[in-house]
């Protein structure tokens, strides 16, 4: 028999202690299929601190310059040949990013989704084409100075999981602060972010950029603009957050979705990003844009589980490797202030103790099998080690991160570094692994040498923290059996998070 429909009384409703927020085609945004070929735009600045769009006459250049060396998610820091002027910020120096993008600040590497949430809230972006590019593959990213201005070109680089789809885009960055996206006439990405941002927003004028050339001067307001293409549907996370925001009020640390229809891109099962950060010492900026999320300064991350369906019915079933939909959960939600440390190796810092993304730990880590990756290791001797648990706990380093541990209270820890038995720090954790390599020992004061104390330090930074799940659906209706799979989720993720945390942290995951 099918599960029953509850019928939809508005387009948020609390069902128990879940939000149910029902898309009414405006935030399940649909495929927007990339139209900007042969074309060229202009970015210039307006009065009130942004910038508006319209078109250029700026032709392609044949001649490119220097390669840049880029491999597939990569970064190289640029001396710009004149100060910038990009928003309220003015920069000498700047990151070319393999995604078709540049950054000030900080370089942006990940292999996280190229999507609107990350090209407001990550570092300040101009983005003529971000993308998954992977310039090791074929084509280049070259440099030129042009006169009195900086030509980078993206020459026939092709998508990492669509290498026949290639992009030929240059950007050009005036000395007067003038920005032109320059694009040749193949240019096929599958998805990409297109536009200009700030960084740490969540302020987006949403544009068709390829609209300048009818109609003229498309204006921005003070955030972010641009055009977000996709081969699929994608959801607006800050229309709605600030739907969610107009029926409850600001008492939540994160907000957790589900979903009934993909909000992922292919290779992403779940993702977190951090919309606020004011703790020092863990590897994070401190920042605020809470507020332009609905938030008046409480939220401080928003995690994306994507499809209800995808989770076994006992949310205590291993599914994906050595992980279950709470150990999951335990990831995602700790993204909030893991994984993200340096240690001081002697004289340098060190990112040993980070695998994917450099957000995880390092296959090659001894986490105690903490939920944020490594494994649990165990030291056979003569420089061989094997794994023996995955998944399984926040580690006294991750209590510590997150506030719930003193620095005095987290003991030695190790890596195995020089790896020859053929692993990748990448590698998702598993258990029953031999490593061969050499041991190196880690201590806490290392790991401060190299971030900073951890400021609010454990005895003053809250132990209980506030989340709402939501369950977000669009075309089909929820129905009671999905509310009652994502009960038992809910009411099982407040054990696990104290288990986890032995204790020592409390999540209310309850509306009220």
């Amino acid at each position: 028999m099918a599960p029953a429909s509850i019928a939809p009384a508005s387009t948020t409703e609390d069902i128990g202690q879940v939000a149910v927020v029902r898309d009414e085609g405006d935030l399940v945004l649909p495929a927007n299929a990339f139209d900007l070929r042969a074309v060229a735009v202009a970015f210039t600045r307006n009065g009130i601190g942004g910038y508006d769009v319209r078109r250029s006459d700026r032709p392609f250049q044949s001649a490119v310059g220097e390669k840049i060396p880029l491999a597939d998610d990569d970064s190289a820091p640029l001396t710009l040949p004149f100060t910038f002027p990009f928003y309220a910020g003015r920069y000498s120096d700047a990151f070319v990013n393999s995604d078709g993008n540049v950054t000030f600040v900080v370089e942006d590497h990940a292999s996280t989704d190229r999507n609107v949430a990350r090209f407001l809230t990550g570092p300040p972006r101009i983005a003529p084409v971000f993308d998954d590019l992977d310039p090791s593959n074929a084509g280049g990213v070259f440099r030129r100075t042009d006169g009195d201005a900086l030509l980078l070109t993206w020459c026939d680089v092709p998508e990492f999981d669509s290498p026949a789809n290639r992009v030929n885009v240059q950007l050009r960055l005036a000395a007067d602060g003038g920005i032109d996206f320059v694009y040749g006439a193949a240019v096929n990405p599958s998805s990409a972010v297109v536009g200009v941002s700030p960084g740490e927003t969540g302020i987006f004028s949403p544009v068709n950029v390829s609209a300048v050339s009818t109609s003229g001067t498309i204006a921005g307001g003070s955030g972010a603009i641009g055009e977000r293409f996709s081969s699929m549907q994608d959801l607006d996370f800050v229309g709605m957050t600030r739907k969610f925001y107009d029926t409850h009020g600001d008492d939540f640390d994160q907000l957790v979705i589900f979903t009934n229809t993909r909000t992922t891109r292919q290779g992403t099962f779940a993702f977190e990003f951090t919309v606020a950060n004011e703790v020092s010492g863990i590897g994070l900026d401190v920042y605020d844009s809470s507020r332009d999320f609905g938030s008046r300064a409480r939220l401080r991350s928003i995690v994306d589980m994507d499809i209800l369906q995808r989770f076994p019915e006992d949310p205590r079933q291993r599914f994906l490797g050595e992980n279950n939909t709470l150990s999951l959960l335990g990831q995602e939600c700790g993204h909030r202030w893991l994984a993200f440390l340096e240690f001081r190796d002697g004289t340098v810092n060190s990112k040993e103790l980070l695998g994917r993304d450099e957000a995880h730990w390092s296959f090659f880590f001894d986490s105690d099998a903490s939920h944020m990756e490594g494994n649990d290791i165990e030291d056979l001797g003569n420089g061989v080690f094997r794994t023996v648990g995955a998944v399984s706990r926040y580690s006294a380093l991750d209590q510590y991160v997150m506030g719930l541990r003193a620095a005095s209270e987290v003991p030695p820890m190790f890596v195995v570094t020089q790896v020859t038995s053929g692993q990748s720090a990448e590698d998702a954790p598993r258990v029953g692994v031999e490593i061969r390599g050499t041991r190196k020992d880690v201590r806490i004061a290392d790991i401060v040498a190299a971030n900073g104390t951890r400021r609010p330090d454990a005895a003053g930074a809250p132990k209980v923290f506030r989340q709402a799940f939501i369950y977000l659906v669009s075309q089909a209706r929820e129905s009671s059996a999905d509310l009652d799979k994502l009960e038992r989720i809910r009411a099982a993720w407040e054990t696990f998070f104290s288990d986890s945390t032995e204790r020592r942290g409390t999540m209310n995951a309850r509306l009220r």
